[in-house]
């Protein structure tokens, strides 16, 4: 999806942070975390689906 801005983009560099990629026209990435207890795998589970479902991936 291309969205036109009122100004300029300038210009990134790509980095890696670990082995993710960052700027330089790499894809956002955002990191995830489930509120449940580790215990409560049922909930936990249900979260993890819950992300997946929303476009989440897992890598």
């Amino acid at each position: 999806m291309e969205v036109e801005a009122a100004f300029e983009r300038r210009p990134t560099r790509r980095i890696h942070v670990g082995d993710v990629a960052v700027g330089g026209g790499a894809p956002i990435t955002v990191q995830s975390m489930t509120t449940t207890r580790t215990a409560d795998v049922d909930g936990t589970l249900q979260q993890i689906y819950a992300l997946a479902a929303a476009g989440g991936a897992a890598d």
